[in-house]
């Protein structure tokens, strides 16, 4: 044990006055404490991204892997410290000038295409919000259509089935027709708009473009023209069975 030095002092030599002064502040330190609010954690807005100039000075010749940066960002934007924001609440336009910059980074890419589709495009009390990502893929779609007809594909079902917009639907279905014509988009794709003119009422019109669709050749699988073809007749015992007169 190291001996006391003449410098040191006892406990007990401290006066009283300062150690009641001590214990008041101690007690007044946890009583305020114990009454201050607790921390709140609040939302910060979403900011616009930089600009294009800027992003490609920031990419140093590597678009592709910013871009994927940039989705993960935006990705990750609703869960901040503290505080969890529903996609409900975020600023849409904001969310699109994101995903416009991801896709003027990487063009060929599908990664902002599927946030819209299958993220921002979700949010089913928000039928206005889930318009406006409809209208992202569509515009984005024209651009590319042999790369992006799946997520107009997507929201084609979803203006049928979500939005209850059969004609939303059908201008979709009508533009991946038109438009997306490669060999790699399947038969299906390009099929829909004639069973959502059906769903619609427009029997006449699914025949006639079915039995078109027949007609022309292009459908080579056996499989599918036995089944095309008995829809084509189903459709005919339908539209009998209503009265309507054929044309």
């Amino acid at each position: 044990m190291r001996p006391r030095s003449g410098k040191e002092r006892s406990f007990r030599a401290v006066p009283s006055w300062l150690l009641f002064a001590f214990g008041v502040t101690l007690v007044l330190q946890v009583a305020l404490r114990g009454t201050a609010p607790a921390p709140h954690a609040a939302a910060q807005d979403l900011p616009d991204p930089p600009s294009l100039n800027a992003l490609e000075i920031l990419a140093l010749g590597e678009p592709v892997g910013l871009a994927y940066a940039l989705g993960l960002r935006l990705q990750t934007f609703d869960n901040q410290p503290g505080v969890s924001i529903p996609f409900a609440r975020l600023d849409y336009p904001k969310v699109e000038k994101w995903l416009d910059a991801m896709l003027a980074l990487d063009p060929r890419g599908q990664y902002a295409m599927m946030m819209a589709t299958y993220l921002y495009a979700q949010v089913f009390t928000r039928p206005d919000k889930q318009r406006e990502m409809s209208a992202f893929v569509y515009r984005h779609f024209v651009e590319a259509p042999d790369q992006r007809w799946q997520w107009l594909a997507h929201m084609t079902i979803m203006a049928k089935h979500r939005l209850h917009d059969l004609p939303l639907a059908i201008r979709y279905a009508d533009a991946i027709h038109a438009l997306a014509t490669g060999p790699e988009v399947p038969a299906w794709a390009r099929q829909m708009r004639i069973f959502l003119r059906e769903d619609v009422g427009e029997v006449e019109s699914a025949r006639a473009l079915l039995g078109g669709l027949l007609a022309s050749g292009t459908v080579k699988d056996p499989r599918e023209f036995r089944f095309l073809s008995e829809r084509l007749k189903s459709m005919g015992s339908a539209e009998n069975s209503t009265g309507v007169t054929k044309r």
